[in-house]
């Protein structure tokens, strides 16, 4: 049967772009359809827009920092509106990069939604097209718990758009996302508390990242409330909005936002003219190769609920495409030791396990840590420290993990990440030769173990 695309792909953010033109690339005949903006969450709410919004809280970090190398300046004074706007062009800006490589690498842009009519077959504006392949690449959509008054909260997704920085922010959620946000909301001058229903944020990392990132965050004066939720949100007469938590408590403020998990964006895509299953978490269920359980759907990126980052996307995206149109080049996603940063104040980097992870995972381990109040900081009195952390294998040598809080963190665990990749042991990170003075080189010069 002839198709009117080799391959249907349905959402034009990173791993879809990425799917789109690589096969396009390698002669196929392709079509993306998009209905909301280019680029997906990253580029346009998510770590793109995010990452501009902590520069813009950090430079409060460096004013303060300033008089200790001997700057006098004036009072500063911040604009939300200045930065807001200058995001949105640099947004739109990106927009039209990922457009024109879409466009010029020969891929069918179609502007609208797009719905599955059938195993082959995708409507978009009352338009039919017939694919051999299908890609599904919609990406998460943050998600408000069902509790009175959810509508008066905002998530990720109206934060970039707020006419005004709020006065008081309440944060409400214990992951990456909300605890970045509050740091952004504080760093630029609102009166910032972050609400999480259990113990310590950042479930899943490292247990000295959560604590010392726990004890740095009060240092600087957010306000945690540890195992708190909220029961209900009214709006008062002024305005202000009233949090009434589950044990009673009332918290004023101005602003509720909820960063409390994303689900799938499955929304009227027609799954159910498929043979398209979903897990019992509501994610699309796929093989190692992102088959459906429909053989001429796939899909990656959130949706399948793997590891939900965009560089992760970005190579399901070309792992789809190699093996479809350039099978040759074919090479599975390596799931194993992906490097991570939070972008926090300050921020962490990660990569590898836990200690945790390796004690569960049967692994008998040295754990090399240290705590250090960075160079930069010396000449004032700021008292923030810097963590890091190597798990090792204590019979392999083998670093298994390796783990950082503090200031250009996410920079330095890349480098890392290829050391971790390539199987790097103690043993070599010890006779590496360290870049002097940095931050970085306390990773190549942690001789004892702590435990």
């Amino acid at each position: 049967m002839a198709y009117d695309f080799d391959l249907f792909v349905i959402g034009a953010g990173s791993g879809g772009v990425r799917a789109a033109r690589f096969a396009a690339g390698f002669g196929a005949k392709v079509a993306v359809a998009e209905s909301r903006y280019l680029g997906g969450t990253c580029v346009n709410v998510g770590c793109v827009p995010k990452k501009l919004l902590v520069y813009g809280a950090h430079v409060a970090d460096e004013l303060e920092q300033a008089a200790g190398f001997g700057w006098t300046l004036e009072e500063g004074h911040f604009d939300w509106g200045t930065l807001i706007a200058n995001k949105n062009r640099e947004i739109e800006r990106l927009n039209g990069i990922y457009r024109n490589l879409l466009v010029n690498s020969g891929v069918n842009l179609l502007q609208g939604h797009a719905r599955m009519t059938g195993t082959h077959e995708v409507e978009v504006e009352g338009q039919r097209y017939s694919a051999e392949h299908i890609l599904i690449a919609t990406g998460g959509w943050p998600q408000v718990p069902d509790i009175p008054g959810k509508e008066l909260a905002i998530t990720s997704n109206e934060a970039f758009y707020l006419k005004d920085l709020p006065r008081r922010v309440l944060v409400v959620g214990g992951g990456y996302i909300a605890v970045e946000f509050a740091g952004i909301f504080q760093g630029l001058g609102a009166d910032t508390t972050l609400l999480y229903r259990g113990d310590l944020f950042l479930r899943g990392f490292d247990g000295s990242v959560r604590t010392h990132l726990k004890e740095e965050l009060e240092k600087r004066g957010l306000n945690l409330q540890f195992n708190a939720d909220i029961q209900r949100i009214d709006k008062l007469e002024d305005g202000s909005l009233k949090a009434t938590l589950k044990d009673g408590r009332e918290l004023l403020t101005d602003c509720v936002f909820y960063a409390t998990g994303r689900r799938p964006m499955l929304d009227n895509l027609g799954l159910e003219n498929t043979g398209v299953e979903l897990d019992p978490r509501g994610y699309i269920r796929v093989d190692e190769q992102y088959q459906t359980t429909e053989p001429s759907v796939l899909a990656i990126g959130d949706v399948i609920g793997r590891v939900q980052l965009t560089p992760v996307a970005l190579a399901e995206g070309m792992a789809v495409a190699r093996r479809l149109f350039k099978p040759e080049q074919y090479r599975p996603v390596d799931y194993q030791n992906i490097p991570t940063a939070v972008f926090s104040q300050p921020p962490i980097g990660t990569v590898g396990l836990t200690e945790e992870q390796a004690l569960a995972a049967g692994h008998k381990v040295q754990i090399f840590e240290s705590r250090f109040r960075a160079m930069k900081l010396t000449l004032t009195d700021i008292q923030e420290k810097t963590l890091m952390k190597l798990v090792v294998d204590a019979e392999t040598d083998k670093v298994l993990g390796c783990h950082m809080v503090g200031p250009d963190a996410g920079e330095i665990i890349q480098g890392l990440g290829i050391a971790l990749k390539a199987g790097a042991t103690k043993q070599q990170f010890d006779e590496t030769i360290g870049v002097h003075p940095t931050a970085a080189e306390e990773f190549v010069t942690l001789r004892t173990a702590t435990r």
